[in-house]
């Protein structure tokens, strides 16, 4: 493009928060965060590329004495070609996006006006999160023009993460008008020619939740990132006062770090990578550890979930002795971030991911950027960036071999360690800086020219035609060890079929296990990652794509729980041992038992209630004993997860294992007994109508009751 007529006229459309171009107010409310600096930067950038005239970006204009008059402003340059354009949208104080959606055909009548004024009409429009779709696909549909969509954040995934943490139904609705929100993307998603994406994980995890799913419209094109921030170190990063904190806590501070950074969330594994350095001599003996963990004053005073990783996080580094080997500050600044890979690069250290789910990524990015090799999960983000950056290695999230020894391969071999630096960086700026963002957006841009250009001359575009709704009205339930585990020529054909009714149905699977255990387990045997894993014996809920707990659970759960005094009164009884720390979780006490000297299962209840202790107590496979809370056991999860997602107990295929898993057959559910469980624990089911057992052994006998139930037709517990 050489001549002034050929460049590129973009208009960008972000409606809610609060957006400038200067001192942006980012965490300010729940609106004006990462999508906002985003957008603001992406305008910035198309407007430097030489095939762009103009970037126009569209916004609400707000007038309200507790906001900046900023915001009041009806334009604001960002540069000599790019611009913010805010437009009237209502006339109350600044409201939340939740409450635009009356307010949105207003906006794309003014975007209009504001449009046909310029006399030149845009080559494209790209709208950003919802309630931009809507406006852009009104807008599209008037100017004839192509329209291109990031979604951000997606309704149908809110929702899921809402139910998640125990918000209702009709709460969700009433406070983030769901519906609204995922009929505009599902609307969006059908009018547009092209969706930008950061990974190729978020188009099928979460794109592909919706009926206008089509992923040949979807290309990835990471966000980019600020390299005046994010650079390798000037040589006085050891002078700061982040590096004076972490200095405090080393007996030899002059050894290589390796560097961890996330929020104190189960996901995040941090656990694990602690536990992969305290089996390490060799590792301790050459590099420190830094676990920076969030903020905290007092962890007493934290939300649960991060009380939990904190206290084993702790418990962890007491239990190897890694004292003046680990650092974990309490605090941090925001600008400490930068200053901590600078000081990580300078040690000649590295910077580790080692999270169970990581869609993105962006400390891998910055640590890149920063001059730092990275070892990092295989899930997600991780697999692009090393895959463009050859920067690092991949490794198995939860063994803590391949974790360690990555890392020692890394700091070892000070040759290596220069190579995968050099390479990061030049990886970073080509790959995941705005101009790299920019070059590939224009280049995608030209190939959507050129196929409508393609149109015109007489090649029609397919009519597009709505996928079959994806309404999920049946589940699958199978515990792990005893159905799916063991027979791996069964497991692939059970697999397809749940792959090839994902549509209308859930798969789920409820174990004993812990989580990362599950996990792990489930990686071995190529299981896929289930839309729900019931671990610990039913007392821990999670739900696919990013593994979020239902802390609504845990809290119902929560409930006449006194674990202390368990323990005490069950420590003296004979043929009981406790099982090993990795067995146990906050809520489920497990210990081997010896039938032939222990006491009976009613012996050990009644002793426990003799001590006002009111739960819940197994015996699986005539060895483990689990006491967990009255409220909580598979087949109270399971009820719990029908209850939120709506699914009919008499849609849901339960296939059991143990003793632990009969409240889970029982009642209104479906349930199957493989033929490799057919044994005294779960014979009393054999006279239960809606049991049935199969002749088949593991996964082929959860086919062969798919079959039974005629469960994708029918769906009866009357046998076809």
């Amino acid at each position: 493009m050489n001549s002034p007529e050929d460049k590129l006229y973009i208009v960008l459309i972000s409606v809610h928060g609060l957006i400038r171009g200067h001192n942006m107010e980012l965490g300010s409310d729940a609106d004006t965060g990462g999508q906002t600096k985003y957008v603001v930067e992406l305008a910035r950038a198309l407007g430097l590329h030489p095939d762009v005239a103009r970037v126009d970006l569209l916004t609400q204009r707000v007038i309200d004495p507790d906001v900046s008059s900023d915001y009041a402003q009806p334009v604001e340059a960002l540069s000599d070609n790019a611009q913010i354009i805010r437009l009237d949208c209502c006339d109350t104080e600044y409201l939340p996006k939740e409450q635009l959606w009356d307010y949105l055909d207003i906006f794309s009548d003014n975007a209009l006006s504001y449009i046909r004024e310029q006399n030149k009409t845009p080559h494209v429009i790209h709208s950003h999160y919802a309630d931009a779709g809507y406006v852009g696909t009104r807008l599209s549909s008037h100017l004839s023009v192509p329209l291109i969509f990031t979604g951000h954040s997606l309704g149908r995934v809110k929702r899921r993460r809402l139910l998640a943490s125990g918000v209702n139904r009709r709460a969700i609705e009433e406070s983030y008008n769901i519906s609204r929100r995922v009929n505009a993307e599902e609307d969006t998603l059908g009018a547009a020619e092209l969706i930008i994406t950061s990974t190729s994980q978020e188009i099928e995890e979460q794109y592909g939740l919706y009926d206008y799913y089509r992923p040949t419209q979807m290309r990835v094109i990471p966000p980019g990132t600020d390299l005046e921030c994010f650079h390798p170190p000037y040589g006085n990063e050891y002078e700061s006062q982040i590096y004076e904190t972490l200095k405090r806590f080393f007996s030899d501070p002059e050894k290589p770090i390796i560097l961890a950074l996330s929020r104190p969330d189960q996901r995040k594994n941090i656990h694990t990578l602690v536990e992969a350095y305290g089996e390490s001599e060799k590792l301790q003996a050459i590099a420190n550890l830094v676990i920076v963990a969030g903020n905290r004053d007092d962890i007493s005073d934290m939300e649960e979930g991060a009380q939990e990783v904190l206290t084993d996080l702790l418990m962890t580094i007491d239990l190897y002795d890694l004292y003046g080997k680990v650092a974990y500050p309490k605090h941090h600044q925001p600008d400490d971030v930068s200053l901590l890979y600078r000081i990580t690069s300078l040690s000649k250290g590295v910077f580790v991911n080692p999270a169970l789910t990581e869609p993105f990524g962006l400390t891998l990015i910055e640590a890149a950027a920063s001059g730092l090799p990275i070892v990092a999960t295989e899930d997600g983000g991780p697999r692009d960036i090393i895959g463009n950056c050859k920067n690092g290695y991949l490794i198995d999230p939860l063994d803590i071999e391949e974790i360690a020894s990555n890392i020692l391969s890394v700091i070892q071999n000070k040759k290596k360690w220069a190579k995968l630096v050099s390479n990061g960086i030049k990886g970073v700026q080509k790959h995941y800086s705005w101009k790299a963002h920019v070059d590939k957006y224009i280049e995608q841009l030209q190939i959507l020219f050129e196929k409508n250009q393609s149109k015109n001359a007489g090649v029609t575009r397919p009519v597009l035609q709505r996928r079959e709704i994806l309404h999920h009205d049946r589940a699958i339930f199978s515990d792990l060890d005893q159905n799916l585990l063991g027979d791996s020529e069964s497991l692939k054909p059970f697999v397809k079929i749940l792959q090839q009714n994902r549509k209308c149905a859930k798969f789920g699977i409820a174990t004993g296990r812990r989580m990362d255990s599950a996990l792990l387990e489930m990686k071995r045997a190529n299981i896929p990652q289930p839309d729900v894993l019931i671990t610990s014996l039913g007392t821990e809920i999670y739900y696919a794509p990013n593994l979020t707990r239902d802390t609504a659970w845990t809290d119902h759960i929560d409930y006449l729980w006194r674990p202390g005094i368990v323990k005490r009164v069950l420590a003296d009884l004979p043929g009981l041992k406790i099982q090993p720390r990795s067995e146990q979780s906050k809520f489920k006490i497990s210990y081997y038992i010896d039938p032939t000297i222990a006491p009976s299962i009613d012996e050990i209840n009644g002793l426990l209630h003799q001590h006002d202790l009111t739960v819940n107590a197994f015996i699986s496979f005539g060895s483990f004993l689990d006491i967990i809370p009255i409220r909580a056991s598979k087949g109270f999860a399971l009820r719990w997860f029908a209850d939120q997602w709506d699914i009919p107990l008499e849609n849901i295929l339960t296939a059991g294992g143990s003793g632990a898993d009969e409240d889970m057959m029982r009642g209104n559910t479906l349930a199957v007994v493989v033929a490799n469980r057919h044994d005294e624990e779960l014979s009393e089911l054999l006279d239960v109508e809606r049991v049935y057992f199969a002749r088949a052994r593991f996964a082929a006998g959860i086919i062969e009751a798919i079959d039974h139930y005629d469960f994708f037709g029918r769906c009866t517990a009357v046998p076809k």
